[in-house]
């Protein structure tokens, strides 16, 4: 399969000083992607790091809504100051520019590819130790625009266990391949949920797949994630900032710091 050629990366804004840039990736939508990239930061974030989270979902940005950001982004002299959430973690997103969070957005690519560079030249991240960016699903021009014009260290790929998922998460990883973008690894979200009343495991979209998956993309397996009602009803309220998860600490843990620094000095050498 063809790859890419090298395309040269835009320069982040002046103020910014950005370590690791991370992007969450689904190849269908409906997985829960935006949960786990919010829910990723705010581990980051509980660990003491210092997080922004770019919403690169142009047309369907759900992230303000699960940190329960109604306040707008500012502009100063010097660019785009982002939202902050209560853990401090800084967020950008469209529905941040807008009158109302309920008005449309009905671009076309070029203007969405557009929007996605100015949130990584000209928003105001200051010093953050991690970056991540909610893509929209699929292959489109959002993923693309990121993995061509944004330092990325990897991807992180969210799925679920339905055969369709598996399926199209395969287009995201070969995606991966072709633009030359590491992937750190894949998470099975919504892949069981738990009885309340007997503890019993129900596997509401058939038995897991994800680690399969991973091995035979020879990637990283980060673990499963579950259907969890009281994440849904904290999303809901814009309180996703106190939901915890030993799960979660578990991934954030094996996404190897060390070897994001040895890819950014590859790509930056």
């Amino acid at each position: 399969m063809e790859r890419q050629s090298e395309l040269p990366k835009e320069k982040q804004n002046e103020l910014s000083k950005i370590a690791h840039v991370m992007a969450v990736m689904s190849g269908k939508g409906g997985v829960g992607k935006s949960s786990v990239t919010a829910l990723l930061a705010v581990a980051f974030a509980k660990k003491g790091y210092k997080v922004g989270v770019l919403d690169a979902d142009i047309t369907g940005p759900s992230i303000p809504k699960i940190f329960g950001i109604h306040s707008h982004a500012e502009n100063f002299e010097f660019g785009i100051l982002p939202a902050k959430t209560q853990l401090g973690i800084e967020v950008m997103s469209l529905n941040l520019l807008l009158a109302h969070e309920d008005d449309p957005v009905v671009w076309r690519g070029p203007l969405i590819a557009g929007a996605v560079k100015q949130f990584w030249t000209d928003v105001v991240w200051g010093d953050l130790d991690y970056l991540l960016v909610d893509l929209p699903p699929g292959t489109g021009d959002a993923p693309l625009t990121v993995m061509q014009s944004l330092p990325l260290d990897g991807l992180i790929i969210v799925s679920s266990p339905q055969e369709l998922a598996t399926m199209v998460v395969k287009k995201a990883i070969k995606m991966a391949s072709i633009m030359k973008t590491p992937v750190l690894g894949l998470i099975e979200n919504m892949s069981y949920a738990v009885c309340p009343r007997c503890g019993e495991i129900l596997r509401i979209f058939g038995p897991s797949k994800g680690e399969e998956v991973a091995r035979a993309m020879e990637i990283p397996f980060l673990g499963t994630l579950p259907i969890d009602a009281r994440l849904a009803e904290l999303c809901d309220k814009g309180q996703i900032e106190t939901y915890s998860s030993p799960l979660v600490k578990d991934i954030i843990n094996q996404v190897d710091i060390a070897n994001l620094a040895s890819t950014r000095v590859a790509k930056e050498g």
